[in-house]
C-alpha cells in the first residue's frame, strides 16, 4: 500500500503522454490488483477541476486502484497538458475523453469529477453515453446558472471586474501575479474548509502549471471561454435525460458552488443519489479522502 509519506509522483500510477491532435496529453494509470491479469472491472476515468490535474487525485488513486483500473487524465490546457491556443469549451474537453476512451479503454467505464470535471461528465454522458458506466459528479456547476448563483449586489461588481480585464494583456498581467505561490495559496483557502488540508504539497502542485510555456495565453482564452453562451450544456436540461447511476457528492462548506444546488439537481433524476458531507469545502476528495474514498468504493459495489 502506498502511503501519504510517499511523494505524489509515485502516488497517482504511471504518467505517460498521448498524442492528441497534435496536442500532448499527460495521463496515468494504476491498477493494483490487475497488473497480472486480465480487466474484468470496471475502468474509472478521473477528471481534475479547473486549475487543477492528475495531482488532485494522489489521494484516491492508490485506494481505488486496489479494487478498479484507474486512468487520470490532464484535460487540454491543464496540468501536464498542452497549453493549447485553441478554443476551450466542455464539448472540446469531451471529444477529448471520448478519443481517450477510445485509444486506451474501449469499454464502459465509470467517470469521476471534480467542480468543471464533474461538469464534463455531464457533457460526456450526454454526447456517448455508450462508454459511461455511471458517473461521481463532486461540486456540480451549472454555467447556466453562474449569474444566478452570484447574489443580486456582487454581480454588477462581477460583472466589472471581468469587463476590466478583458482585454488580453491585462488579463495576462493579472495571471503573473496570481500564478506565484503567495498568491496562489490564500486562493487555496477559498476551496478548502479545513486548513490543515492546505499543505506545501499541494500548493506546489497547484503552482507548477501555470509556469509553462503558453500558460498565460491558455489563461485568457479559458477566461473568454467560461464567459461564453456555448461554454457547457444546461445541467437541468440535461440531468433528467440520462439514464445511467449517479453519485452526486457535496461539501457543505463549498464556497465556490452553492451547497443548496445538490438536493435541486438530485431531485432531476431518480438515479441520483445524493451524499452531503459536513465540514467539507469545494474539493473534498482531497480535503477528507478518508470520508470520499469509502463513500465511492461503496457506490461502486452497488453498481
Amino acid at each position: 500500500m502506498v502511503s501519504n509519506n510517499t511523494p505524489w509522483e509515485k502516488r497517482i500510477g504511471k504518467q505517460r503522454l498521448w498524442v492528441w491532435r497534435g496536442w500532448p496529453i499527460r495521463y496515468s494509470y494504476l491498477w493494483v490488483s490487475g497488473q497480472k491479469q486480465e480487466c474484468t472491472k470496471t475502468p474509472l476515468i478521473l477528471l481534475h477541476g479547473f486549475g487543477a490535474a492528475i495531482e488532485h487525485w494522489r489521494h484516491n488513486i492508490p485506494i481505488l486502484a486496489q479494487e478498479y483500473p484507474i486512468y487520470a487524465l490532464d484535460l487540454l490546457g491543464f496540468g501536464g497538458s498542452k497549453k493549447a491556443a485553441t478554443d476551450y469549451s466542455m464539448y472540446l474537453w469531451a471529444e477529448q475523453v471520448h478519443d481517450f476512451w477510445l485509444t486506451f479503454i474501449g469499454q464502459p467505464v465509470v467517470l469521476v469529477g471534480n467542480s468543471i470535471g464533474a461538469l464534463l461528465c455531464v457533457t460526456v454522458a450526454e454526447r456517448y453515453p455508450e462508454m459511461v458506466a455511471g458517473m461521481v459528479m463532486i461540486s456540480l456547476p451549472d454555467v447556466s446558472l453562474r449569474q444566478k448563483t452570484i447574489p443580486s449586489w456582487l454581480r454588477p461588481i462581477v460583472n466589472t471586474i471581468e469587463g476590466l480585464f478583458s482585454p488580453p494583456l491585462l488579463l495576462k498581467g493579472l495571471f503573473n501575479i496570481i500564478r506565484r505561490p503567495q498568491i496562489i495559496r490564500p486562493w487555496i483557502k477559498l476551496a478548502y474548509y479545513d486548513a490543515s488540508a492546505i499543505t506545501d504539497e499541494l500548493v506546489h502542485i497547484i503552482t507548477i502549471p501555470p509556469q509553462d510555456q503558453g500558460a498565460a495565453r491558455t489563461f485568457c482564452l479559458l477566461f473568454e471561454a467560461v464567459k461564453g453562451t456555448d461554454y457547457g450544456p444546461s445541467i437541468q436540461a440535461v440531468l433528467p435525460k440520462l439514464t445511467m447511476p449517479m453519485l452526486l457528492v457535496w461539501g457543505l462548506q463549498d464556497r465556490f458552488i452553492p451547497p443548496s444546488l445538490g438536493p435541486i439537481f438530485a431531485q432531476l433524476n431518480p438515479n441520483i443519489i445524493l451524499v452531503e458531507l459536513d465540514h467539507a469545502g469545494h474539493c473534498l476528495h482531497d480535503e477528507c479522502p478518508d470520508q470520499f474514498n469509502p463513500i465511492l468504493l461503496d457506490w461502486l459495489k452497488k453498481l
